[in-house]
């Protein structure tokens, strides 16, 4: 006479260093056999090879053209300082552009007062010349550093989510025979398996001034991909 068997396992450290509650579930059909169900995470990290400094040229004058024209040669300055410093065009892209009314509410009452432009740019480097590209477009003309996002590049990323899987089916491979040895059964296979995985892509910076010289460093932490998979094994 076949065993129904219903297992709960408590806790299982999935990433190194830190702990994740498995979900796993033993049952025993007629027609399919036993299978215990597991879900586990793994990770790898790198060290950035990319990041994406966010720059903004803003002008305010008494009329729109003029506004604008006080961007654009705001923006071709901050270009033509890319340029020299080997930055390749097709690296520096606009993010966004705008021209508004600012008005005035003192006297009860909207009252355009002038007008403003924005022109925002995202330009993409190595992570070790993020500070220098501050450093570069404020002093050419940048008026607003909206930030820098440190992350992967595509191939770099397929590698870590590669090895993040690797080791999720490892640890999930791992689980469901330590359960089939508690529940005096064998893993015999692999019924089904589904993945989904977690891109960290803002890792935490550091920033300081370089001793003497006034520059801005900037220290990026490694990046993380994670990945879980969710597996139903056949055990006998």
């Amino acid at each position: 006479m076949k065993r129904s068997i219903a297992l709960a396992l408590v806790a299982l450290v999935l990433l190194a260093g830190c702990a994740g509650p498995l979900q796993t579930a033993a049952s025993d059909d007629e027609s399919t056999g036993s299978t215990i169900s597991v879900s586990a995470t793994g990770s790898a990290s790198a060290d950035p090879d990319l990041a994406v400094v966010r720059v903004s040229v803003e002008a305010t004058a008494d009329g729109a053209n003029e506004a604008r024209t006080q961007v654009a040669q705001g923006v071709e300055s901050v270009r033509s300082a890319l340029a020299d410093a080997g930055v390749p065009e097709a690296n520096v892209t606009t993010t966004t552009f705008g021209i508004s009314p600012v008005y005035n509410y003192s006297r009860g009452e909207r009252e355009v007062v002038g007008y403003r432009a924005v022109h925002s740019l995202a330009i993409e480097t190595g992570p070790d010349r993020a500070g220098e590209m501050i450093d570069l477009t404020v002093g050419a003309g940048a008026t607003t550093v909206e930030g820098v996002r440190f992350t992967l590049s595509d191939d770099r990323r397929a590698e870590l989510r590669a090895t993040a899987l690797e080791r999720a089916m490892d640890s999930a491979r791992t689980d469901a025979e330590t359960i089939a040895t508690a529940a005096d059964l064998s893993v015999t296979g692999v019924r089904e398996a589904s993945t989904s995985a977690e891109f960290v892509p803002y890792p935490a910076t550091r920033l300081e001034d370089a001793a003497g010289g006034g520059e801005t460093v900037i220290q990026p932490a490694p990046v993380t991909v994670t990945a879980t998979v969710q597996v139903t094994y056949t055990a006998a």
